[in-house]
């Protein structure tokens, strides 16, 4: 049975009455409550409504600057917001043949969309296209949305070595029993999900869900940290290893890691099951990497 057979039949689909409702905006000349208003623009970019103006929309930016746009289309509530790692010039890691983490971790956001939606859960992405989007916009995104729960979808980087088995990470927040469980479901499919592909696997020596504190003593990811939904941070693969960069390329493995994502998600609304692969990080002294600011950011079209 593959996973995607296995996914459709354990998945319950219940549509959430406060999905997203289609309608177009247009430009209004009156004041109107706009709080927690977000809008796709006519190039699909997703963008946190400021406020009402006389030509239509005051938008925050996907580099944080605000701009007017006429119309577009309105997000209900969803039950889930994905958001793909990097974008834009900010290519997150690099296979050594050249695959950027930013691409696939978009397929498999769009992937997983799929799935979620399929099953009844609406879904938003905060970056629909490859278009760079700042840290601060992304959670923007998320906290006007207020989703059930909240994925940032990653590949990673500088593995300490070979695995037994995929090397896949998931950080929960600190503070959050709803955020640590959704972690436990996120490692134990994903997992679940690669295991079967016969690789040649690395990981850190504490691959697992876990928590990764800053030196204040709050969530070190500031996607994490900042987001006031329910939040996980996924690493599903490490792209910079030539083996798993060439599954990585794969659209079949990139929808598979998706629908272990939805599929996670879904069991987070639908049992009681507590997850697994908890662990305690060890202390981690470098960086995750630069970018996520908005310095020399360029957003992309609006209209």
């Amino acid at each position: 049975m593959t996973y995607a057979i296995l996914f459709r039949l354990r998945t319950l689909a219940h549509l959430w009455s406060s999905g997203r409702s289609g309608r177009t905006l247009t430009a209004i000349h009156t004041t109107v409550a706009t709080f927690g208003l977000v809008i796709a623009t006519p190039s699909g970019v997703i963008t946190p409504v400021v406020r009402a103006v006389s030509a239509g929309y005051l938008v925050r930016t996907p580099c944080g600057n605000t701009s007017i746009v006429a119309t577009g289309t309105k997000l209900g509530r969803p039950s889930v917001v994905l958001d793909p790692g990097h974008g834009g010039d900010e290519q997150g890691a690099v296979g050594p043949a050249g695959l950027a983490e930013k691409s696939v971790n978009l397929a498999v956001a769009k992937a997983a969309q799929i799935a979620l939606e399929g099953a009844g859960y609406p879904t938003v992405l905060t970056r629909t296209s490859d278009y760079r989007l700042t840290l601060a916009s992304r959670a923007a995104i998320v906290n006007a949305l207020r989703p059930r729960v909240f994925v940032s979808i990653h590949h990673n980087a500088d593995p300490d070595g070979p695995h037994n088995g995929p090397g896949s990470e998931t950080y929960y927040q600190l503070r959050s029993k709803v955020s640590r469980r959704l972690a436990g479901l996120l490692y134990e499919d994903v997992v679940a999900a690669l295991a079967p592909i016969n690789a040649s696997w690395v990981g850190d020596t504490d691959a697992g869900a876990k928590v990764r504190v800053g030196r204040e003593g709050h969530d070190y990811y500031s996607i994490l940290r900042n987001a006031t939904a329910p939040a996980a941070l996924v690493e599903l693969a490490f792209i910079t290893n030539a083996p798993e960069e060439q599954l990585l390329a794969r659209p079949d493995v990139q929808q598979r890691e998706g629908e272990a994502i939805a599929h996670a998600i879904v069991r987070s609304f639908t049992t009681v099951d507590p997850g697994s692969g908890y662990v305690d990080a060890y202390p981690r002294n470098k960086n995750a990497g630069p970018g996520g600011g908005a310095s020399g950011c360029v957003d992309p079209p609006l209209g």
